[in-house]
This record gives structure tokens, sequence and C-alpha cells, in this order.
């Protein structure tokens, strides 16, 4: 998996629920032929990403299809979730 391309932005909270900032990524992905996530349309990664006092973690991950934004029912392995974390720790602006 190779992320091409993301958007990223800092999701509010008007009531002062949540402790520390939050953030809302959308990694754009391509992988090969070959891997099951695969699809013609194309997926991307929605990133829930937490920054508090004591350190930044992935708050949530959803797969969606870019066509329709429909959600895929399908997990990332543990060393492709650890790019996606570092990806967005390298990426906070």
């Amino acid at each position: 998996m190779v992320i091409t391309e993301h958007t990223l932005e800092k999701i509010e909270d008007p009531f002062g629920i949540l402790e520390g900032d939050r953030y809302e990524y959308r990694l754009f992905a391509s992988v090969d032929e070959e891997d099951e996530l695969y699809s013609p349309e194309g997926f991307y990664i929605r990133v829930l990403y937490a920054v508090t006092e004591s350190g930044q973690h992935i708050a949530g991950l959803f797969l969606h299809n870019r066509i329709d934004d429909s959600v895929l029912d399908f997990e990332l392995e543990e060393d492709e979730v650890e790019m996606v974390r570092e990806y967005c720790a390298a990426h906070l602006s």
C-alpha cells in the first residue's frame, strides 16, 4: 500500500467534551491488483486522529469506496496501521 495524497481537517468540539484536539484525515492510497483491498474504483482511509497532552493516537480508522463513499468491510494489517499512524504524525500541521 502506498499513500498517494491526503486531506486534513481539524474537528471542532463546540462543547469541550473531548480531551485535546481531533483531526480527520482522508488518505488516498493505491495497492497492487493482487491485494484484497484492490478495486478498480479505488478506496481511501478515513482516520480520526487524536492529539492530547499525553500523546497522539488513531482514534478511529475506516476504509471507504471512492466512488460512492460506502464503508468497506476490510481491516488493515498491523504494519499498514502503523504506516498510517506514522504518516498522520508526520503530516500533522
